[in-house]
């Protein structure tokens, strides 16, 4: 069986130049998704999958960020003596234990590989996941928690996977498939970002991984990849060469690429109307609009 996973790496350090000028002195992942920040989708899909260590890569500018999980004694304490409580429970499932959390600094923008890196000392030699706050799943049962599950009877690596148009395969790392049995594949090479004449297939890799600490050993060879950066893909494929399975996990969900501000939209909408206390004004105007928009064609 599987070494249990309790550790996570959130690379973080991204300027969000998509998002400018909002990003200037907001970061981007605790901008709004309905009425929680972008990273608390993150933190509560890794909390469900029995993550206990949460491990973030940030950059210069993000002390908003940090922030954010402490404890506001002077709100809680204002929301309790008004007998706000629904409030008061929302607001401490936000908070972090003492512990619980930790920040390393990325000083130089090399990579999704070079972000993971500079977290090997707080994994050492256990498995562990790596989590992007961007790539946010609606799914019955969270993302995380289902390859958690499988990992459970695979071990080796596993990467979340989803089938993209091959017009598209330029913008992902791809899997070339080797066993395709259901929700588990076994892979036997991985690409970054290929051109649609040179993907091996279209299951594309986001962004949910669960990685073993030899991922961390071939980081640390510092090669450089696609793009001239440290690609974590690399490091993956790399494990494959060296006898390590890794797998594919076809998760049951649907992603929402919140890097972009088409898809951060869309998840907006999606997310309201799945709320009881939101879906019927959002529907009753998103028909009108729609409805306006016929009118004038």
């Amino acid at each position: 069986m599987a070494r249990k996973v309790t550790k996570a790496i959130f690379p973080v350090a991204g300027l969000g130049t998509r998002f400018l000028p909002a990003t200037k002195s907001v970061p981007k992942e605790i901008m709004t998704l309905v009425d929680r920040p972008l990273v608390q989708y993150a933190i509560d899909e890794a909390r469900a999958a029995g993550i206990t260590e949460f491990i973030f890569v940030t950059s210069r500018g993000k002390s908003a960020l940090e922030d954010y999980f402490d404890h506001n004694p002077i709100l809680e304490q204002e929301l309790r003596a008004k007998g706000k409580n629904d409030l008061l429970e929302t607001l401490e499932a936000t908070n972090m234990e003492s512990g619980a959390t930790a920040y390393i600094r990325q000083y130089k923008a090399l990579g999704l590989g070079h972000a993971v890196w500079c977290a090997r000392r707080l994994i050492g030699d256990e498995p562990f996941a790596v989590m992007l706050p961007d790539d946010v799943i609606a799914a019955d049962k969270p993302c995380l928690q289902q390859m958690v599950e499988a990992y459970e009877e695979t071990g080796g690596n596993m990467v979340a996977a989803m089938e993209v148009p091959f017009d598209k395969t330029s913008a992902y790392g791809i899997l070339d498939v080797a066993e395709n049995s259901g929700d588990v594949i076994r892979v036997r090479g991985m690409v970054e970002k290929p051109k649609a004449e040179e993907a091996p297939s279209n299951l594309a890799v986001i962004g949910r991984y669960i990685l073993g600490p030899s991922v961390l050993y071939n980081l640390n060879q510092k090669r450089k990849g696609s793009g001239g950066e440290i690609q974590l893909t690399d490091a993956i494929a790399e494990d494959i060469s060296n006898g390590v399975p890794v797998f594919g996990y076809r998760f049951d969900g649907t992603r929402f690429d919140c890097g972009s501000k088409a898809g951060f939209l869309q998840a907006t909408v999606s997310f309201a109307l799945a709320r009881d206390d939101l879906r019927d004004d959002l529907s009753q105007y998103l028909h009108s609009v729609i409805a306006t928009d016929r009118a004038a064609q």
